[in-house]
């Protein structure tokens, strides 16, 4: 069977499951945690693109993730005070009035627009003032972590206009559909399921093209690259900003489904959180941030309801135990084990490779294949 066929029939499996599986399997309850973890998923995918095909350790994608749930939170308020009316929380920690920069996100469709710019343009300026400058490795991850911490700090000291602390919550209703009404939570379950799916085919086809060669010729080589007449700092600016805007998507969805957004969503901790989820899936596969953003996130709650003093340890020892022995993430259990079967000397086609997702040059062996040589036409 070929990798292109395993491919498809996965998305074909995967839509079954979550499109006809999970909502007959689970109560109404189960399923909203479901959806949560799909929007949870939503920034795990653009972390294995800039992070797994990039080499971008982003520390960061809280404030992403919280600039795409803040805006839908906004309008989400907006909407249930009415035409011209006032939020709640602004009639108890503020003057009464709706600040200026509020009032264009009464309409939906401006709110819409803002989640998918937003973001995306606040990572691309960020972006050419980092790479340009060639900031990489360590210092890039703690220069995305102190952002996440600096935007909680901002979103707490704004009570007026955030919420504070409490963050914002209480929503009715989602673009004219009530949210208690548990039809129209389905609904937002079937949505989020359907913008994940979008969203893997899209970053598949980002991998395939020429782009996502040259991306992850930029991890692996960027000297060379740069030494070929290309830009490296545009081609990290591209996989940044598209993580940006997947994490922007994935804030908008979790406000509504959850019922809150708050500075607890966005920090230092949630960025890492997202960071954990796509390491133990396995960031260099298409698939892996996926699964591993959801197990890690269905772990974690249902650990933390049998166990409430120790999911934390649980949840460190399985990130541990990952890295130490599967250090490709859970994703590439099928090809370690295919391998040993096989025995040495099996050709890297057996066991997966480029149409399944994975890199066309393993991080830990750059001597199979040099990305920067495909730019050049030439052969390893």
């Amino acid at each position: 069977m070929s990798a292109r066929i395993r491919l498809w029939g996965g998305f074909a499996v995967a839509a079954v499951l979550l499109f006809v599986v999970a909502p007959g399997a689970l109560s109404d309850f189960r399923l909203n945690l479901l959806a949560k973890f799909l929007c949870l998923a939503m920034v795990a995918v653009g972390i294995g693109l800039a992070w797994g095909r990039g080499g971008m350790l982003t520390l960061g994608q809280g404030v992403f993730f919280g600039l795409g749930g803040y805006l839908m939170a906004m309008h989400l308020k907006l909407a249930d005070a009415g035409p011209g009316g006032v939020p709640d929380f602004m009639l108890l920690y503020g003057d009464g009035t709706v600040p200026g920069w509020w009032e264009p996100f009464r309409d939906p469709v401006v709110t819409v627009v803002a989640i998918l710019v937003v973001p995306t343009g606040l990572a691309a300026l960020l972006g050419l003032a980092v790479f340009k400058r060639r900031v990489r490795g360590a210092y890039f991850a703690i220069l995305s972590q102190a952002l996440a911490a600096a935007f909680a700090i901002l979103l707490i000291g704004q009570q007026k206009v955030t919420g504070g602390t409490n963050g914002l919550n209480g929503f009715k209703s989602f673009f004219g559909f009530t949210l208690s009404d548990p039809v129209n939570k389905r609904m937002l379950y079937f949505i989020a399921a359907g913008v994940l799916l979008v969203m893997v085919a899209v970053t598949r086809l980002l991998m395939r093209s020429r782009w996502g060669e040259l991306l992850v010729a930029v991890r692996d080589q960027e000297n060379r690259v740069r030494f070929l007449g290309y830009d490296p700092a545009g081609v990290k600016v591209v996989a940044y900003a598209t993580a940006a805007c997947f994490a922007a998507i994935g804030g908008a969805l979790f406000t509504p489904i959850v019922g809150i957004i708050s500075p607890a969503d966005v920090g230092v901790v949630p960025s890492i959180a997202f960071l954990v989820g796509v390491a133990i899936g396995g960031r260099a596969t298409l698939l892996g941030p996926v699964l591993g953003a959801i197990a890690v996130s269905w772990a974690e709650t249902s650990l933390s309801e049998q166990f409430p003093s120790f999911w934390t340890y649980f949840q460190g020892a399985l990130f541990i135990g990952v890295v130490a022995f599967l250090p490709n993430g859970l994703a590439t259990l099928g090809q370690v084990w295919r391998r040993r079967r096989a025995g040495p000397g099996t050709p890297d086609d057996e066991s997966g490779g480029p149409d399944d997702g994975t890199p066309r040059s393993d991080p830990h062996d750059e001597q199979e294949h040099d990305p920067a040589d495909s730019l050049t036409g030439r052969t390893a």
